[in-house]
């Protein structure tokens, strides 16, 4: 018989395999996540939502043949709709809310053989680059439990790299799946815009800054995964270029030598912590080490019109967020039902015009063109992920008076990650780094539209060069 502590540890594909091979029985792999959340869950905050019996009652009455049959998955408790099970997005205005129906990409989870455990803990709406909502409480990073797991996508990110399921759901509006990866010492991918679907509902969020995928802790987990779930669904108002192959396909696959580029300079001008500088000269290092063609440069791109543009689109969402689910739950908000930072940020929504904002979505298409062609002189742009590292929980927090200080640091934190947002390119925070302190500190690569293809052939080989996977923090299963 297996030994399951061991077992749970492997990546998710290795944990398939044995299902594959007999070796292990689906509901052992879910038996075993649901002992590690019980176990972890009380420290970590990570998981909100438990989803058990039916996690069972699907191992147990056969599952679909898919590449991932009867490994444990959790589900982010945001856009991802699970049909009969609550969801709240972070929100004390939408806690208690049950859809009736899967949202497509949850389908095409099921579909890959993925069995559901639990949904995670986010912040309210995902505003935040940390996982603190005043409905659930904190959740904590499992390198060191007074700091954040980063966000939007935390939960799943701590519960990831504590080893509770070897991959978790995540979705990315202006960082939250790279934030916390880097954060928790995870892989995590932000495919290009539209890879994966949004519908039935939605066509895409923000004029496509929001994506969705995971948070792995393997690069070929990250692949397979996006080959499961990747395409257009019927209706959809854009796709991405079609691979000329499997994602899977790429990991492994020689890279040849990739012109990249590397800066440590943000678009905004604000000041980058020396543990990011050094993660990212470290990597530009091992770049060349294996043998590709390295190369520091400056981002002579447009940083002050992209952030504000980012800025007008993402307070329209905080408004659209605000109205759609009163739309769906028939409720009435009131700024007491919010955090006060959502509530600002709606309300700044509100003010703005029409014109505002398509002039805003104008400025960035307009400037994603300029930033997609300065990409094309070379193959990869290497950056921080962050400009600090994890910072302590409640770093984030503004008084009630002063909600914008909240934003205002999170500006300071994530001054790297909105860019690949706004020009829908795809972009990856590897965990190559690890400080004094003992945390993380991932390196972004960022790819060129469409090509996740390169992404995984560089992150692959990374990998082979310096495995991460055996790295288990103070806090884990």
């Amino acid at each position: 018989m297996a030994n399951l502590e061991e077992v749970a540890w492997l990546d998710a594909t290795a944990q398939a395999d044995l299902v594959r091979r007999s070796e292990v029985q689906p509901v052992e792999l879910v038996d075993e996540a649901i002992r590690r959340i019980e176990r972890l869950n009380p420290e970590l905050n990570a998981v909100i939502t438990t989803m058990y019996d039916g996690a069972r009652a699907a191992a147990l009455d056969g599952l679909p043949g898919g590449p991932f049959k009867g490994v444990p998955f959790l589900l982010k408790d945001l856009t991802a709709i699970y049909g009969g099970v609550p969801m709240s997005w972070g929100s004390t205005f939408v806690s208690g809310y049950v859809p009736d129906h899967d949202s497509e990409l949850v389908l095409r989870y099921k579909r890959a053989g993925l069995v559901i455990v639990g949904k995670t803990n986010v912040p309210e709406f995902g505003i935040l680059p940390t996982t603190e909502p005043r409905l659930h409480g904190p959740a904590h990073n499992p390198w060191d439990l007074t700091r954040t797991p980063g966000g939007s996508s935390g939960g799943s990110a701590a519960a990831v790299a504590a080893g509770l399921t070897p991959m978790a759901h995540g979705n990315d509006g202006g960082g939250s799946i790279r934030i916390p990866s880097s954060c928790c010492g995870l892989f995590g991918l932000k495919p290009t815009r539209s890879r994966n679907p949004l519908g039935p509902h939605l066509g895409d969020m923000a004029s496509g800054l929001v994506a969705e995928h995971a948070l792995t802790r393997s690069v070929r987990d990250s692949a397979a995964l996006l080959d499961a779930t990747a395409g257009p669904a019927v209706g959809d108002p854009y796709c991405a270029p079609p691979p000329e192959r499997p994602f899977l396909h790429e990991v492994g696959a020689d890279p040849g030598r990739l012109r990249i580029r590397f800066t440590s300079e943000p678009l905004t001008g604000v000041k980058v912590h020396q543990h990011c500088v050094d993660a990212v000269v470290d990597a530009a290092q091992l770049c060349a080490e294996l043998g590709h063609d390295v190369e520091e440069i400056k981002l002579n791109l447009p940083g002050q019109l992209l952030m504000q543009s980012f800025t007008t689109v993402w307070s329209a969402l905080a408004a659209w967020s605000i109205d759609i689910m009163a739309f769906l739950t028939g409720r009435t908000p009131t700024p007491e039902q919010f955090e006060p930072l959502t509530w600002a940020l709606a309300e700044r929504g509100r003010q703005r015009s029409s014109a505002d904002y398509i002039m805003a979505v104008t400025a960035m298409q307009r400037s994603s063109r300029t930033v997609c062609r300065f990409c094309l002189d070379f193959d990869v742009l290497l950056t921080p992920t962050l400009a600090q590292p994890p910072p302590p929980l409640g770093h984030f927090s503004g008084p009630p008076d002063r909600p914008w200080e909240a934003l205002y640091r999170a500006a300071e934190f994530i001054p790297f990650t909105p860019l690949c947002n706004m020009t829908g390119q795809p972009a990856m925070s590897v965990p190559l780094y690890w400080n004094s302190d003992n945390l993380p500190i991932g390196s972004q690569f960022i790819g060129r539209f469409g090509d996740e293809a390169t992404l995984f052939r560089l992150a692959a080989q990374l990998e082979e060069a310096r495995p991460w996977a055996d790295r288990r923090p103070p806090v884990s299963a």
